[in-house]
């Protein structure tokens, strides 16, 4: 008969280490989600650059660059009077 001595053979200091680590595995397995509501797809949707209005600002662009742009004060005048009288 064999006797084992205070170093047993089948001990092993890191055992609650491995444990914990195979409990945290069989969590991480979960698959996250992601649902987006509808007002967000619409912002996303108005977020897109529309082509005619892209064209216009690339228009007064060159016009600004080249120094053919000329403000219409009176216009800029009322666009501002019905802005701020809302």
């Amino acid at each position: 008969m064999k006797i084992n001595g205070p170093n047993q053979t089948n001990f092993n200091p890191y055992k609650q280490q491995i444990q914990k680590q195979s409990e945290l595995t069989k969590g991480a397995k979960q698959k996250d989600r992601i649902e987006i509501s509808n007002e967000a797809k619409q912002l996303q949707e108005s977020g897109k650059t529309n082509e005619k209005r892209a064209a216009y600002v690339q228009e007064i662009k060159q016009a600004v660059d080249s120094g053919e742009y000329k403000v219409n004060p009176e216009k800029a005048a009322q666009k501002m009077l019905q802005f701020w009288s809302k």
